[in-house]
């Protein structure tokens, strides 16, 4: 087990370092630079002399090779550093900080609610294989699968924000936010959270569902459900006892691939709901050429790609008493 998670350990470090290099080269490369994008945005028709861009270049670190930029950036976070953000004039860790809780609450939420409602819809759908209700029932799940999230949510604002009025059409908070009372205001980020909460989490539903109602079908036909009925086993001891606990395995396993979804954001449904999270800073990142943010959230998400494939492997172990995770 542990010489199995060092070696882990240091083909992820070695992984997380070419990630890192090729996106540090790639985003140095990108035409347009942090001085010319910020200029643009504050005053379009001012012209900066050259001794002022060379100052700025030298001030944002831009004026060195990116391999010599690249080895600087890996020095400071070996210090836990990762940088001030450019155009916000702010350290990356504490943007990070404050986009992380908008994200948490509808990826955590969209989590629970796809586990809570997809492992009853894949055992309904396993024991009434083949049933008028079954097949109803996937089809909706295949089309909602099939159903882009982006397409659904203008449908949403349409109809529930700007027809019916019932939702706020985009943000986190109301102008009135401050003044709330506490009850009021968790209301008040439940009712902005609904709309990107269901573009969250029809797609997983659709899929985890689809995920369990397969294994299922595959697990029952295996010799051994078929001793536990010969021996007069009821349906529901069959479904849930034998069968569902060899086909939670791969479900276990995908718990820890979710990992980097849990923090990475969706990058337009935020946008199109304008929520203060993860992939909405990403995105605006990329379009002011944030050198800083970018490869601090870079980091991030690869080193949760990494712990969420490890740990995937290890709760697969677990669950499974047949694999040694010395084996992988």
């Amino acid at each position: 087990m542990f010489s199995y998670l060092v070696r882990r350990l240091f083909i992820g470090l070695i992984t997380l370092l070419l990630i890192t290099f090729i996106i540090f080269g790639l985003i140095r490369n990108m035409p347009g630079s942090p001085i010319s994008v910020n200029m643009a945005m504050i005053d379009p028709g001012k012209e900066l002399n050259p001794a002022d861009i060379e100052r700025m270049r030298k001030a944002y670190g831009l004026d060195k090779p990116w391999p010599e930029a690249y080895v600087l950036w890996v020095g400071n976070v070996c210090r836990l550093d990762l940088g001030r953000s450019i155009s916000r004039k702010q350290p990356v860790t504490r943007l990070i900080h404050e986009r992380i809780g908008p994200t948490l609450i509808l990826s955590i939420t969209s989590l629970f609610l796809t586990y809570l409602l997809a492992i009853p819809f894949g055992l309904y759908s396993s024991a009434r294989q083949g049933k008028l209700d079954e097949r109803t029932m996937g089809t909706i799940l295949y089309m909602l699968y099939s159903f882009p999230s982006f397409v659904a949510a203008l449908f949403l604002q349409i109809y529930f924000a700007n027809k019916l009025g019932w939702l706020p059409l985009y943000g986190m908070k109301s102008d009135n936010y401050s003044s709330l009372s506490s009850s009021q205001q968790v209301w008040d980020i439940f009712q902005h959270a609904l709309m990107p909460v269901i573009c969250y989490t029809y797609g997983s539903l659709a899929y985890y569902s689809r995920f369990i109602r397969a294994n299922m079908h595959e697990v029952l036909r295996q010799d051994y459900i078929r001793t536990a009925r010969a021996k007069g086993l009821g349906p529901i001891n069959v479904l849930v006892k034998h069968a569902f606990r060899n086909t939670f395995i791969p479900l276990v396993t995908l718990i820890g691939l979710t990992l980097p979804s849990l923090l990475g954001g969706s990058v337009i449904i935020e946008r199109i709901f304008s929520w203060p999270g993860m992939g909405q800073l990403y995105f605006e990142s990329i379009l002011e050429r944030d050198y800083p943010t970018i490869m601090g959230l870079t980091l991030m998400f690869s080193i949760l790609t990494l712990a969420g494939q490890l740990l995937a492997d290890i709760f697969y172990a677990l669950a499974d008493p047949r694999v040694k995770i010395s084996d992988h």
